[in-house]
Formats: C-alpha cells, sequence, structure tokens
C-alpha cells in the first residue's frame, strides 16, 4: 500500500522557503524545520531528502516563483532605464517594508553566507544571476545614449541589486538605497 501523505509538499515547501530565507541554511535545523512546518523528520526525507535536498528545493522555489516572475516582467518592459528605476524602487520597496522586509534575497543570502561553496546550489546561484543580468541587458538595449556597453552595464546593475538586498537586510533606510540606486542609473546616461 502507497504511503499517503498527510501534508501537502508545496506548503511545507513554501514554510521551508522562508524559513531558509530568513535564517540561512547553516542557522536552520532539521528541528527547526518540523517545528515551522509541523511535519515529522521521516516525512520530509521522505518526500524532500535530508536538508541539502530540502534547501536546494526551497531555493529552487524562491527563484521559479519570486525572481523569475520579476525578470520576466523586466525585461518585457520596453521603456529601457525608467523601466529598471522601477525595478529597483520595487526591489528597494519590498526589501524595507512589507512582509518580508529586511530579509533581503535569498539568494543574495546564499552569496554571503557561503552556501555558494555547495556545487549544487553554486549552479542555481549562478542561473539567477545570468537571468538577472539578462533581462536588465534587455532592458537596457531598448535604451538610447548608453554610454556603456548593454552587457557590462547589466552585470554592474546586477551586482547592485546584489548589494540593495545585502545592505536592506543591515537595515539600509530606503530613501539611502533609492539614492544609491539614482547615482547608478544617472551614471548610465
Amino acid at each position: 500500500m502507497p504511503d499517503v501523505k498527510h501534508f501537502d509538499p508545496d506548503t511545507v515547501l513554501d514554510s521551508v522557503m522562508g524559513l531558509f530565507w530568513r535564517q540561512g541554511a547553516a542557522s536552520t535545523g532539521i528541528q527547526d524545520i518540523v517545528t515551522a512546518t509541523g511535519v515529522n523528520r521521516s516525512s520530509l526525507y521522505s518526500t524532500f531528502g535530508g536538508k541539502h535536498e530540502l534547501y536546494l528545493a526551497a531555493l529552487h522555489r524562491y527563484v521559479d516563483h519570486r525572481s523569475q516572475p520579476v525578470f520576466a516582467q523586466l525585461a518585457d518592459d520596453s521603456r529601457g532605464l525608467p523601466a529598471i528605476a522601477d525595478f529597483f524602487a520595487r526591489l528597494i520597496k519590498t526589501r524595507c517594508s512589507g512582509e518580508h522586509a529586511r530579509w533581503g534575497c535569498m539568494v543574495a543570502n546564499a552569496h554571503a553566507n557561503g552556501e555558494n561553496d555547495d556545487p549544487d546550489i553554486n549552479v542555481v546561484l549562478q542561473q539567477h544571476h545570468d537571468q538577472l543580468s539578462k533581462a536588465l541587458q534587455v532592458a537596457l538595449e531598448r535604451e538610447p545614449g548608453l554610454r556603456i556597453k548593454p552587457h557590462e552595464a547589466a552585470d554592474m546593475l546586477a551586482m547592485l541589486a546584489y548589494g540593495v538586498n545585502l545592505r536592506s537586510r543591515a537595515g539600509a533606510s530606503e530613501k539611502a538605497l533609492n539614492a544609491t540606486v539614482a547615482a547608478a542609473l544617472s551614471a548610465l546616461v
């Protein structure tokens, strides 16, 4: 007789994603996950594998559900720098207020916390960077009078996005982050 799950794996993964996002992989133990989800260890292990596999699944979920829709919106916006300015304004607003304020970005947190040492995790982080950079490049290619090659400016702005995420987690104000972004964008044209 097949094992019947008494929980929704997607709901559990959302909960675990939030836990890893807020606390980081190293600071989150299996008991933390059991407590947060109400799912026992054996059910977690049989559904997701160990902590590493669970973290990797949560990271994929974050990228798929949080990052990729934002990147697609940016790449589809035909306004050039105004689209990028809006992208950063939304990013800063999200990072400084609301439900996930001061959590930073799960991907940026993984870079900062050293999770990128793991080859499986590093692949996800690199793909995320490439997708972010590509979305920025597509927007920049629509901007007349750009002083820097679009792919170089896109890499610079991707690094700025990671910086916004980390600085917001450390308590930087919306005003300071917006001023930094405005200065960076004004240097491009």
